[in-house]
């Protein structure tokens, strides 16, 4: 076997064998194949796409190349929550500390900006000194002592994804089920989980725009997470605009701690609150749906969860006087404001594009070395269904110091231009737009 000929018979096609998905993967791993192999490897996947017998074998050889975690040793069942990538998607920060207050122990192996997406992991750097690479020791222990942690895949637990998820975000092959599938799976099973509900975004700032092709990704989740072993269920979610008012780093965590003290946007909160009624449910705790909502709101509001949120930020090096002082995250130079032109009602919000946005001015990435401006974004003063008027504050903008009048002016114009408006009122948006049942062994029986 060799490199050229697997890309080519890829490429052409055709299905590839377990022996030679094993060989490309060891060998991008041991530093053999190289990104411009692996770049190549992607592409064709994403043209050609793979059979289910494939996936299974690219999903376990991406496991294989590290650690894979044990943690029977840990009382209960080990559940975690996966989204496929949003703009302003912020609910893993709200959503492992209201859980594990539960009592549900949450190993959350997490990723970084991909795209025109936001990563859990860029957020959650932007508080200081807060660590989110992780030995697999450091990773067990939180998740034993405070009840959850979330951590970048190490060189130690899934290497061949970390260099494959940042080559997909740069070379155009984000948008390919069995890669997307592979990733996830590959850092959620090495991480020791015994079942995950899938958040499967769905509209314009989602990777899958469709809801035809994010039922396809969710269904195709569910059932290679079944056939792995595990139990998982979906819900597929609104991504037509951003998630909650937030966008960029440092002002999603503001934000997150927001909706962890009982405020924050109504739509973070219930796709948090029905994401964690799932995961309550995989893990046995509560069944029923009106209970679990009952339950998880009184540690939002009565501050356990905030508290777990603490031990979090502690257990992993963080400075957690940022709980009760936001003003220590990183903050702009400058702060501009987008006004409304007209009268009306909101009637869109182009997320892809406001996530484009925040990533030229400085919030993500366009190559995987880039580093990322953890103070600047944007937070929404109206959305969809919102009515305006004329000259009120339509975006708020958070910039460096650094840009010419002449770029401010652009983007400032180009920021008008993701709001489209109506005269007459705009019906409100489904958040929850499809639920996908408990597939797994424990279904089964």
């Amino acid at each position: 076997m060799n490199t050229p000929q697997i890309i080519g018979k890829k490429r052409d096609g055709q299905p590839l064998t377990k022996e030679e998905i094993d060989f490309l993967i060891r060998g991008f791993s041991e530093g053999s194949v190289p990104d411009y192999q692996m770049s190549a490897f992607l592409m064709a996947v994403f043209f050609r796409g793979m059979e289910l017998d494939e996936t299974l074998s690219l999903t376990r050889a991406m496991i294989n190349s590290g650690k894979v975690l044990d943690l029977s040793r840990l009382p209960g069942v080990k559940v975690d929550k996966h989204s496929t990538g949003g703009v302003g998607d912020k609910v893993s920060i709200v959503l492992a500390p209201l859980v594990a207050a539960a009592g549900v122990r949450i190993p959350m192996v997490s990723g970084r900006t991909l795209g025109h997406t936001g990563g859990t992991l860029d957020k959650l750097e932007s508080i200081p000194g807060l660590r989110t690479v992780l030995s697999p020791g450091e990773f067990v222990r939180n998740v034993e002592r405070v009840g959850f942690s979330i951590a970048a895949q190490s060189r130690e637990l899934v290497p061949a994804d970390e260099g494959m998820y940042a080559l997909r975000g740069v070379t155009g092959t984000v948008e390919s089920v069995p890669l997307i599938v592979s990733s996830i799976l590959s850092k959620k099973l090495a991480a020791g989980i015994d079942a995950i509900v899938f958040d499967v975004k769905c509209g314009a700032g989602a990777f899958m725009p469709e809801l035809s092709r994010a039922e396809e990704l969710a269904r195709e989740l569910v059932r290679v997470t079944s056939l792995m072993g595990k139990n998982a269920s979906a819900l597929i979610t609104d991504m037509e605009q951003p998630l909650g008012n937030a966008v960029g780093n440092a002002l999603e965590i503001k934000e997150s701690l927001d909706c962890l003290k009982g405020g924050g946007p109504a739509d973070l909160t219930a796709v948090t609150m029905e994401l964690g009624v799932e995961m309550l449910r995989l893990a046995g705790v509560e069944s029923d749906r009106a209970r679990a909502l009952e339950k998880l709101e009184k540690l939002r509001s009565g501050g356990a969860a905030l508290q777990k949120f603490v031990e979090f930020v502690e257990a992993q090096g963080g400075d957690a006087r940022v709980v009760e002082k936001p003003s220590l995250l990183p903050a702009a130079a400058a702060v501009e404001v987008v006004l409304a032109p007209c009268e009306g009602y909101v009637k869109g919000i182009d997320a892809k594009t406001l996530g484009e946005i925040c990533v030229d001015m400085g919030g993500g990435r366009r190559k995987r070395t880039d580093a990322v401006d953890a103070s600047v974004g944007v937070v929404l003063r109206a959305k969809v269904g919102d009515a305006v008027t004329r000259g009120q504050d339509l975006v708020e903008v958070h910039l460096r110091r650094d840009r010419s009048a002449v770029w401010v002016a652009d983007l400032m114009t180009r920021l008008e231009r993701v709001f489209s408006f109506s005269e007459a009122p705009v019906p409100e948006r489904r958040l929850i737009m499809e639920r996908l049942p408990v597939q797994g062994p424990a279904a089964k029986a």
